[in-house]
């Protein structure tokens, strides 16, 4: 009787490690998952802030075309 509720109680352990053992490597693959996700949040930040750069840039261009703009029209006399 005792060897039959070490053998139950064994097998028990053996099939609560083989549960830790799929936890685990299901965790694994989640991790690997996660570090792909914040690579592309990374990724997507860095090119928003390439976006803003560029519209900064634009925008000063266009200031600087209106002034001339404006210069000419007042040299002409058109407005």
């Amino acid at each position: 009787m005792a060897d039959n509720v070490e053998n139950i109680i064994l097998e028990h352990l053996r099939n609560l490690r083989a549960g830790q053992d799929r936890i685990e490597t299901g965790l694994k693959d989640v991790r690997q998952r996660l570090t792909g996700v914040e690579s592309g949040i990374a990724g997507l930040r860095r090119d928003n802030i390439s976006t803003q750069e560029d519209v900064y840039r634009q925008q000063t261009v266009i200031d600087a075309i209106q002034d001339r703009l404006q210069r000419i029209e007042k040299r002409l006399e058109l407005s």
